[in-house]
């Protein structure tokens, strides 16, 4: 048995129970009342000097960090009705003299005598995340990614798909994330015996988990570090990839695609990255949620006497806009379905919105004409109500 083995066989025959002083049965209510109470009364901070009393603060967080957890206190529960109790029957895996091996039990329980794995490091190395003799760095989801996309206008209406060049934290290529020179064997990491956490106070009655500064919560330690990482486990990674944006976007909507972040490590799934889109200006075109908006210049008579005109839409065919007689300048007509793209599936609309547009210069024939116009209407003053409201 290695010493890691030996150092996990020592916590199985530990009562957890019994140091908290509840039964078995007990909910995790009580479980957790419990242990706050004991943490109190021991707690290094309000006991100086006490060195009883600060072995019983760490027994009773080590107890609690077992039975205060759902699924670890289950496979505790389950290790303790194939030992008879917390004690075991003539020692460990020993084999001499006719002595109880719980190894060969635990093996003979995941398939045999001849089964390559099942012995009491495993079963321990899953309970607490120690050591096992197949051991393994725990896998670790890759980070998170920011980028920026700028894509025109008809782009983000039509949906493109755009290279994204990114660079980004990954695991060490030359040590896989280890930290470890390359060749070297890692062992156990000695502070916390392959825990990946060391138990810390957080002031008052209160202990909490933190990442082992010296392992970084990997559990191995190399005694020589990478040299192109320095121990770090980590470097930088530049790739291409192909990001679809989805039809419809808006500017500065942010798009999640899952798995195209930084690479795991440890054999875990990559990170996600998240594409803030920014999009370009139209020279006719703008947007208010999912319609597009388009100023169309028209001519007084149009307006006047009515008229059909038609108006370009957003990559497709052109429609005709029909303008009553009387039409008031600054009007907006609505073409339904020539809008943006909507999450369901359909469409918004086209607001078509009229403008007079004032010529410059008139030949003589239409200078006549809008004189004779003037002539016609001088009898029916427009401003005459400014005066009358004023």
């Amino acid at each position: 048995m290695s010493t890691n083995e030996g150092f996990r066989a020592d916590w199985a025959q530990k009562d957890f129970y019994a140091e908290l002083g509840v039964g078995k049965t007990a909910s995790s209510d009580e479980i957790k009342k419990a242990y706050r109470k004991l943490a109190r009364a021991n707690h290094p901070d309000s006991n100086p000097g006490d060195t009883a009393k600060h072995d019983k603060f760490k027994a009773v967080a080590e107890a609690y960090d077992v039975v205060g957890d759902p699924e670890k206190r289950a496979k505790y529960d389950e290790m303790r009705v194939y030992s008879g109790g917390a004690g075991y029957p003539g020692g460990f895996g020993g084999g001499g003299g006719g002595g109880f091996d719980l190894n060969d039990l635990l093996r003979e329980r995941s398939g045999g005598a001849g089964s390559a794995g099942g012995g009491f490091g495993d079963m321990f190395g899953d309970l607490f995340g120690g050591g096992g003799r197949n051991r393994r760095p725990r896998a670790q989801k890759g980070a998170d990614v920011d980028t920026t996309a700028t894509i025109s206008f008809t782009d983000a209406i039509d949906g493109v798909t755009v290279s994204l060049r990114m660079t980004s934290d990954s695991a060490c290529p030359d040590c896989k994330g280890t930290g470890g020179k390359p060749g070297t064997k890692p062992h156990v990491c000695p502070q916390c015996e392959g825990a990946g956490f060391v138990v810390a106070s957080a002031g008052g009655a209160f202990s909490i988990n933190e990442t082992c500064p010296m392992c970084s919560g990997r559990q191995l330690v190399y005694d020589e570090a990478c040299p192109t990482c320095h121990g770090s486990g980590r470097g930088t990674s530049a790739r291409t990839i192909q990001a679809r944006i989805p039809a419809g976007v808006k500017d500065g909507q942010r798009i999640r695609l899952r798995g195209k972040g930084a690479p795991g490590d440890n054999g875990g799934p990559a990170g996600d990255l998240y594409v803030t889109v920014k999009v370009s200006g139209h020279r006719l075109f703008a947007r208010k949620d999912d319609n597009l908006l388009l100023d169309v210049p028209v001519s007084f008579d149009e307006l006047v006497l009515g008229a059909e005109i038609k108006i370009p839409t957003l990559g497709g065919s052109p429609v005709t806009l029909k303008v009553p007689g009387g039409t008031p300048n600054g009007r907006t007509f609505r073409v339904r379905g020539r809008g943006a793209p909507k999450a369901d599936g359909s469409k918004g609309d086209l607001l078509a919105t009229v403008e007079v547009q004032v010529p410059v210069v008139l030949d003589p024939a239409a200078r006549e004409a809008v004189e004779a116009y003037r002539a016609a209407t001088a009898g029916k003053p427009l401003r005459s109500k400014l005066f009358e409201e004023a």
